[in-house]
């Protein structure tokens, strides 16, 4: 038996040293993602250990003025784009939606269409990837600007949780507002259908609002108010979690708030994913 070349030795040895590669690539990208994901794990368990004190205990260090300071940065400065967005999007359901239901004489129907994807799915989901751009981007940028400015290592100093003095306040406000957030993002959307409906598709607003309280249920809206939550809670560990580990001065800030509202629109979309499984599984 001849041996092989000595070139196809070579082209053997760089297709193993391919794979060997590739696979390197695979496993540390897996190990990456199960760190990262038991960090956030991690610092979601202290935040919620944190919150129980902080909200119960007179003498906490955490008071309503810091809680309200970031309630009205996360969620009352966000209604403005939040209410544009959401009755644009009312808007181009309607309008999408109509020509197909007017070929089969349901043209009325255009407001079960719009009331439910927008409580359903929509108001949460867009809500949360607006905010996720508004706020969580910036509650990266700050918390990465004081570890980067050393004042974690005072606060340390000092006694002071920072999760407790710098997280929990965060993660409430985040999760309250969100919520909230999104009881006016489903009035508003459905408003922009009906707004829709009744200047360019005919349909009268006494019309529009009966199929609409026909075709949603109490657990439509109350599951679109628990998918706020989540996301709200998701918005802000990923943000804490960013900025926490800053590093490299102003220019890992700015990596810091680049990778968070990547991070939260994908991880907003698999969350979104996990509960409409759940939802039709147990048929909510």
């Amino acid at each position: 038996m001849t041996e092989p070349s000595a070139s196809g030795r070579s082209l053997a040895a760089r297709g193993v040293i391919a794979v060997g590669r590739f696979v390197d690539g695979r496993v540390r990208g897996l190990r990456s993602f199960v760190a990262a994901f038991g960090a956030l794990a991690e610092l979601l368990g202290q935040t919620l250990r944190g919150c129980g004190p902080a909200l119960l205990r007179k003498k906490s260090r955490l008071g309503r003025e810091s809680l309200l300071d970031q309630m009205v940065r996360v969620g009352v400065r966000s209604i403005g784009i939040v209410v544009l967005v959401q009755i644009f999007i009312g808007i181009i359901i309607a309008l999408q939606m109509a020509p197909t239901l007017q070929q089969y004489g349901q043209l009325e129907r255009v407001a079960d269409v719009v009331g439910i994807a927008v409580v359903r799915e929509l108001g949460p989901l867009i809500t949360a990837i607006v905010l996720s751009g508004f706020a969580g981007a910036s509650i990266a940028a700050e918390i990465g600007s004081m570890v980067e400015g050393e004042e974690i290592k005072a606060l340390r100093a000092h006694a002071m949780n920072p999760v407790r003095f710098l997280v929990v306040p965060r993660f409430l406000a985040t999760v309250v507002m969100l919520t909230g957030l999104c009881v006016i993002a489903d009035i508003v959307g459905v408003l922009g259908g009906m707004i829709t409906a009744v200047l360019v598709l005919d349909i009268g607003a006494p019309v529009y609002i009966e199929f609409t309280r026909q075709a949603l249920k109490f657990s439509d809206f109350y599951g679109g108010l628990v998918k706020a939550a989540v996301f709200g809670l998701t918005i802000s560990m990923i943000a804490c979690h960013e900025g926490f580990n800053v590093s490299g001065g102003a220019e890992g800030v700015g990596r810091a708030t680049t990778s968070t509202v990547v991070k939260s629109i994908v991880a907003l979309i698999a969350v979104d994913v996990v509960f409409t499984i759940i939802f039709y599984v147990f048929k909510i």
